[in-house]
């Protein structure tokens, strides 16, 4: 395990499971956690808490009137890749939030999409011993041609959680 919090952990228990069932666990555990997440039927490909790459594919659920994925669905995964790297490192007593996103589409997109959002050494630091703070987090999305179809930028923002 890369970082000891609750997201890690719960990962973690999926590496008991046989290779082939494990992407569709954490899927399904991320999915029942962020409930639109699990409703788009968002994929996660990779996870470490330095890079994540998850994926839409273009199905009718998440269509626009073209027959691509709706710009609304393409946000979405852009917000869902940085949100889970951000909360793969944040301790546990603090709530990650997103502060502010801001999307320009560039291109019509073509199939599938995938997003990939990542952090450095210094930004981790950051996340993993500030009480609070904010950054942005870095993501590109692409769609099955390769071209990137969006210019994101994805502030999240990070505080202590308050007591019961």
């Amino acid at each position: 395990m890369e970082f000891n919090n609750n997201l890690n952990r719960n990962l973690e228990k999926t590496r008991l499971l046989p290779a082939f069932i494990r992407p569709l666990v954490i899927d399904y555990i991320i999915g029942k956690t962020v409930k639109l997440v699990g409703t788009a039927g968002i994929h996660f490909e990779k996870l470490s808490c330095r890079q994540l790459t998850a994926t839409l594919h273009n199905k009718r659920k998440v269509q626009n009137h073209i027959g691509q994925i709706h710009a609304a669905a393409t946000t979405l995964l852009a917000e869902t890749a940085t949100g889970i790297l951000v909360g793969m490192n944040i301790p546990d007593d603090k709530l990650p939030l997103m502060k502010n996103l801001s999307i320009k589409f560039i291109k019509r997109s073509l199939g599938n999409q995938k997003a990939t959002a990542s952090l450095n050494e210094e930004q981790i630091r950051e996340i993993r011993n500030s009480e609070k703070g904010e950054l942005i987090v870095p993501v590109t999305v692409t769609d099955e041609t390769g071209e990137e179809v969006i210019k994101a930028e994805m502030q999240w923002a990070w505080i202590m959680k308050t007591k019961k």
